[in-house]
């Protein structure tokens, strides 16, 4: 197994307790510093992401000013009338980009109760039949004209690259924890890394509703910003729901199916929703690799997969199911990784937007 980068790998050991009662909190002042301190920062963070799965992230560098400017013109967005926003409404990209109304997406086949502007990384369009089907997800985003919103497209384009390259660190400091080098998953990511990122405006959560219904994420790496309310709430080992607090000076950060997938499990998706007390504005990030980018499991040192082996949670860490799973009747933790993360993708836009993917694409869908 590996040996490690530039240290003896010590796991830490998994905790057998009822559940994390509160989100941890990890600071990269530090990962600046000498030898000594980038370890000691590299290694209270996989510990968050190995007994939680989230963490509230400060000292990360990114400008107020930029996140104070992008967060007016998200809320201006959604200040906007409806036939203006529709402008770019999803239904009309068939890369799956674009605003869309309260109720259009699914999670473990409910509504979720938001409005949400869904844009990623942009790369060039493939033809519309490409295969396999998840390389048609490249493609352009939707923007509104400029003269309707001026500057939205700028901001937003300036922050996304800036979230880019704090996921890029956060990666680095995970392989740095997981006794591997810095660049292993930079260098996993490939020519064309595809990342997406949600814009969310969140009515007051009716009863017995929610804004997103439990689940994983489905991809590497989220960073999350609630813009001063909270409703996210995070699922512990005793199937509590847990409160993370919103800060202005945090970013929520949250570990996705494929990162778990890649660790063996060591590193867990963690289940969460949100349930929102009050109107509430929320920004997430997901960082993510090339379509075809390999999800080959990393060789990691035996004390980390002896920990997974002593743990039932990690363990027995599922993923969220397909559609036809959901169908037939299966519980939202039933599905299987994939070894490709395109493949990883194309099954969430088909569980969270069948009437889309049936609109653009009704050959793929084998079930109704």
């Amino acid at each position: 197994m590996g040996a490690g980068y530039g240290r003896a790998v010590t796991a830490s050991p998994t905790r057998h307790h009822p559940g994390f009662t509160q989100i941890p909190v990890v600071s990269l002042r530090s990962w600046s510093g000498s030898d000594a301190e980038r370890q000691e920062v590299a290694d209270s963070l996989v510990r968050a992401c190995h007994e939680v799965g989230f963490f509230l992230l400060v000292d990360h560098g990114i400008d107020q000013g930029l996140i104070d400017r992008y967060f007016a013109a998200l809320k201006d967005f959604f200040a906007l009338p409806v036939e203006t926003k529709a402008l770019m409404a999803k239904a009309n990209s068939r890369h799956f980009r674009g605003w869309e109304a309260i109720g259009a997406e699914l999670t473990n086949n409910r509504v979720d109760y938001r409005e949400q502007i869904d844009l990623s990384s942009e790369h060039p369009a493939r033809d519309a039949d490409v295969q396999p089907p998840y390389l048609r997800l490249d493609g352009p985003n939707q923007w509104l004209p400029e003269e309707i919103l001026p500057g939205f497209q700028d901001v937003v384009t300036d922050y996304f690259a800036a979230l880019s390259t704090l996921a890029n660190e956060v990666m680095s400091v995970l392989a740095v924890g997981l006794g591997l080098a810095p660049e292993t998953f930079t260098a996993r990511f490939g020519e064309r890394p595809l990342s997406f990122m949600k814009l969310i405006s969140y009515p007051p959560t009716p009863a017995g509703q929610a804004g997103v219904n439990g689940h994983h994420d489905a991809g590497f790496l989220t960073l999350l910003m609630q813009h001063g309310v909270g409703g996210l709430q995070v699922e512990n080992q005793s199937g509590e729901w847990i409160d993370v607090p919103p800060r202005d000076d945090a970013f929520v950060v949250n570990l996705g199916e494929m990162l778990q997938s890649m660790t063996g499990n060591y590193l867990v998706a963690t289940n969460h929703r949100v349930v929102s007390p009050a109107q509430r504005y929320s920004s997430a990030y997901f960082h993510g690799p090339d379509l075809r980018a390999s999800l080959a499991p990393l060789v990691l040192d035996e004390e980390f997969v002896a920990a997974v082996e002593a743990s039932p949670r990690h363990r027995e860490a599922g993923f969220m199911a397909r559609r036809e799973q959901l169908l037939d009747g299966e519980k939202g933790l039933a599905g299987t990784s994939v070894s490709v993360f395109g493949e990883q993708m194309w099954n969430y836009y088909v569980r969270s937007y069948p009437d889309l993917v049936r609109a653009h694409y009704p050959e793929t869908l084998t079930a109704p």
